[in-house]
């Protein structure tokens, strides 16, 4: 029987154009109007947030994730001037099975630059050395093809497709399942 997870602390991660650092209060007011932008979340499995509170309850689940050992959050900022863009995040971390998932959402005005995958690179490259992961997950809903792209730049495989797995915007979606193993991790791979 195996003990407790430790406390799994958000390290801060630099690539060339962006910093990913932890969660901070003062961020939930540009966490707020993200999460409350419908274009953003067309394709995410809840709708975007109306009520303000909810900044304030993603936050303290930030601090819960670190404090339990089961995941990580980031703001993704601009490295130049420290813009808020968006948020990245490592999940479900098993350190018996080595296995986490990984997730992202960005600022439709970043939408193209490359940032996702730069920001994503970041976290596997992190999650890969530190955690020793053998695998990472992720999902996406079918209809998000760009979100596919930056999975597959980064080496996801394709592994299979959830039928209706989940309501988005009212409409029932079918979800891509991408996993991407240790021996497949091409961290210096560059393409954006």
């Amino acid at each position: 029987m195996t003990g407790p997870t430790p406390a799994l602390p958000t390290p801060t991660l630099r690539t060339p154009r962006l910093r990913l650092r932890p969660f901070a209060d003062d961020d939930a007011e540009a966490l707020s109007a993200l999460m409350s932008d419908a274009r953003v979340l067309r394709h995410w499995d809840a709708p975007p947030w109306t009520d303000p509170g909810r900044a304030t309850q993603f936050l303290a689940r930030c601090r819960q994730l670190a404090d339990e050992g089961s995941g990580a959050r980031w703001v993704v900022a601009q490295a130049d001037g420290g813009a808020f863009v968006g948020w990245c995040s490592l999940s479900r971390w098993d350190p018996t099975n080595r296995s986490a998932a990984v997730g992202y959402v960005l600022a439709e005005r970043v939408w193209g630059r490359g940032y996702a995958t730069e920001a994503a690179r970041a976290v596997l490259r992190w999650a890969f050395d530190t955690l020793d992961l053998h695998r990472v997950q992720a999902e996406v809903d079918t209809r998000n093809a760009a979100s596919a792209r930056v999975l597959q730049k980064l080496g996801f495989v394709l592994e299979g497709t959830l039928r209706e797995d989940c309501v988005v915007a009212g409409e029932v979606s079918d979800t891509w399942v991408h996993g991407l193993l240790r021996r497949e991790w091409r961290p210096d791979d560059v393409t954006t």
